[in-house]
This record gives structure tokens, C-alpha cells and sequence, in this order.
């Protein structure tokens, strides 16, 4: 039998209501979390080197996390031809009419809090940060050469 370590993250406190995918690349899967996403997010659970995801939507409400299952463990180790680092599972509601079930397993897995704005902001503060996607404003563009703006 394959042994995975099983992991249930320790959030800190907080009202992590709305969760999303932030990030999402073979070097690392990150998970975001706030009480409302719209503008920012103060927690991540980013997972180094993914090496399995079943996520069950790009947005997801109230996971509950717990323990994988035996089942679940033997079957991502299979699928993955090792063990993980770390396994977690959680039931969340992705609106549908059941409870959905993610499954990550990863090298590592990393919870970190701070402020990560989803807007261009200018001027940021120690220990804040923009999302990925983030880019400044396009510049206004420049008139084509020789135009005046004159009629």
C-alpha cells in the first residue's frame, strides 16, 4: 500500500467565503480566498509543483477541508506514479445541486496571507501585492506620425 501524507490546511482566521484559481502552471497551483473577490484576495494555499488537481470549478464557496479518503490516496498515487508530498481534499459548493469534491496533490503546499489586489493600484503597501493578471493601464496612444490633431 502507498502511503501519502494526507493534509488538511490550517487557515488562519477569517471569513474565506469566495474561493477562486489564481494561478495555474506545472511550477504552481494557487487557490485564492476572501470573504468577496471581486477586488482582492488575503489568502492563498499555493501548491508547489502540482502534480494532480481536480478542481471542481474556476469559482467555488465554503470548501470544508478534510482528510483524503484510502481510495483517494492509492488512486492519486497511481495516477501520478508516486507519492505526493501532500494530498488535500475538500467538499465546496460550485453551484451546483450536490457538494463538488477537489482533490490537489502536490511537492509542497504553502498558506500565505496579504492583501492581493485584482485592479491596477499604484502605490502599494509593504506586504501587498497585484494578482498575476494584473497590468498597468495602456498608456493613451500616440497620434500616428504627422497627424496634428488639427482639421
Amino acid at each position: 500500500m502507498v502511503r501519502v501524507v494526507r493534509t488538511v490546511p490550517e487557515l488562519p482566521e477569517g471569513s474565506w467565503w469566495d474561493w477562486d484559481v489564481v494561478t495555474s502552471t506545472p511550477e504552481l497551483f494557487v487557490l485564492g480566498a476572501d470573504y468577496d473577490l471581486t477586488y482582492h484576495h488575503g489568502l492563498e494555499l499555493r501548491f508547489q509543483e502540482p502534480l494532480f488537481v481536480r478542481c471542481p470549478a474556476e469559482q467555488f464557496h465554503d470548501p470544508v477541508f478534510r482528510a483524503a479518503t484510502g481510495a483517494e490516496e492509492e488512486w492519486v498515487a497511481r495516477a501520478v506514479g508516486g507519492t505526493p508530498g501532500v494530498l488535500v481534499a475538500f467538499e465546496c459548493d460550485d453551484g451546483g445541486a450536490v457538494q463538488a469534491t477537489g482533490l490537489v496533490a502536490a511537492r509542497r503546499l504553502e498558506v500565505a496571507t496579504g492583501v492581493v489586489f485584482r485592479y491596477w493600484r499604484e502605490h502599494l503597501e509593504p506586504g501587498q501585492r497585484r494578482a498575476p493578471w494584473v497590468r498597468p493601464p495602456a498608456a493613451p496612444s500616440a497620434a500616428p506620425p504627422g497627424a496634428t490633431g488639427r482639421r
